[in-house]
């Protein structure tokens, strides 16, 4: 069926509602009333859109033509509102889940040279002994000389199962020039360290003295509470004295992570409540089994901590789990719904509700209101402290360095780093006052049974 027969078709049944709602001799109800707003306003669109197809100097694709006005309509609402194409939706979920098909390499172009930049760890790529400095000059036989960046990552990623040949200049001795890796489902860690042990895995206790832990969450996966766990099942295997939650930058990811990761840490009462125009009102709450406690946290954020990582710092502080350091959050506070369209090949997202903190007050922030200020998650007092935009940068790029697999810096290097990290500096003296403390209070009790 043509787009003009399918505009009649409408058109036509637009007019029938209008037959419809005039039959009666009663004058109509408030709902007769906005169906039939809504009619003209459906006819309004089916004349435009009619009128484009047909009269326009130069021919244009019609489902441009309809994404266009679709993506126009979303413009209109919030801006985290948004239509999902085809062609991205598979990223998109991908981005969900933290996780793809590949060999599990970080690379990027060094003067036309496609250059690995880290293996992610235990990926084919890592099991292969592929190496940050590695250079890939062919992928099945075809030259990476001169491809883009996208072009040489698509030569990479495959149907799961499928194999890859790649030839390696820089390879260790013991690994040949030319290896066949079998294409894997890879997905990143979220849930990581300050430091690597020496078998690449994240050593999560930063004082081993002290008992002071330190664990950084980059996005809230579906992955994220099970990594989490772990964790914290490793860590508290020993004494634990405090934890350092770091959600700096972490741009938030699914509710459901959000919620069980706070309940990992909070007894009783409200996580988060969701409230919206057309839905019901709901409030999750903790539970005591399962719960971490017995020990002191400090959550760092900062200007980028938004979404997500805003419910994790609102809820333990509402709750006097944690004291927060570091800076204001971004005040994204709204609740997205991913509708699927044309049966699960495109997708909407929508903001349908939003989020009130255990206090009741709203995390979202108001950007047509300058007068509005306690949006988002404020640090407590004495505890914040701001970066400037230079220091943001060089902060996340050291916070990238420490991701990648390579060779670690010496003791003395990771001191220097973080002691110029002041956000973290605060978040540690905190904690090293409150573990000294709690350590003096066992002491007088001790000596006084």
């Amino acid at each position: 069926m043509s787009c003009r027969i399918a505009a009649w078709c409408l058109a036509f049944a637009v007019l029938m509602l209008h037959v419809r709602v005039g039959l009666t001799d009663q004058p109509p109800s408030a709902a007769e009333q906005e169906r039939d707003d809504c009619a003209d306003l459906l006819k309004l669109f089916v004349e435009t859109f009619t009128e484009v197809e047909r009269n326009y100097a130069d021919a244009i694709d019609r489902r441009e033509l309809m994404e266009a006005a679709i993506e126009g309509m979303l413009a209109k609402l919030d801006q985290h509102s948004g239509y999902i194409a085809p062609a991205e939706l598979e990223e998109f979920r991908r981005g969900v889940d933290s996780e793809f098909g590949g060999i599990g390499v970080q690379v990027m172009m060094v003067d036309g040279r496609l250059t690995i930049v880290s293996p992610i760890l235990d990926s084919p790529a890592y099991q292969a002994k592929l190496k940050a400095g590695d250079v890939i000059t062919k992928v099945d036989g075809r030259s990476t000389q001169d491809l883009s960046l996208s072009e040489a990552v698509k030569l990479l990623k495959g149907r799961l199962g499928s194999s890859v040949e790649l030839t390696v200049t820089g390879s260790e001795e013991d690994r040949p020039n030319t290896i066949t890796l079998v294409r894997e489902n890879v997905r990143l860690r979220t849930v990581r360290g300050g430091r690597r042990k020496q078998d690449d895995s994240w050593d999560y206790m930063y004082d081993h003295e002290l008992g002071i832990a330190y664990v950084r969450i980059t996005t809230f996966s579906r992955y994220t509470v099970r990594e989490l766990r772990a964790t914290m099942d490793e860590l508290s295997a020993r004494p634990l004295s405090g934890l350092i939650l770091d959600l700096r930058s972490n741009p938030g990811g699914l509710l459901s992570s959000a919620i069980e990761v706070s309940d990992m840490f909070v007894e009783e009462g409200v996580i988060i409540t969701t409230s919206g125009r057309d839905i019901e009102t709901r409030s999750w709450h903790a539970h005591k089994a399962g719960t971490y406690t017995g020990f002191p946290m400090a959550v760092i954020v900062n200007r980028f901590s938004a979404s997500a990582s805003e419910i994790v710092a609102a809820c333990l502080q509402d709750h006097g789990r944690a004291v927060v350091v570091g800076q204001q959050t971004w005040g994204k506070g709204t609740v997205q719904n991913v509708v699927g369209l044309e049966d699960g090949r495109s997708a909407l997202k929508l903001t349908t509700a939003k989020y009130l903190r255990p206090s009741g007050k709203v995390i979202d922030r108001v950007k047509d209101d300058p007068g509005v200020s306690d949006w988002g998650v404020v640090p407590d007092e004495g505890l914040e402290f701001r970066l400037s935009d230079a220091d943001a940068v060089r902060l996340e790029r050291q916070r990238q360095t420490q991701d990648l697999i390579v060779q670690q810096p010496s003791a003395d290097d990771v001191n220097s780093v973080e002691m110029e990290d002041r956000q973290f500096g605060i978040a540690l003296e905190y904690m090293i006052a409150e573990v000294a403390r709690a350590r003096g209070e066992r002491a007088i009790a001790e000596s006084n049974p």
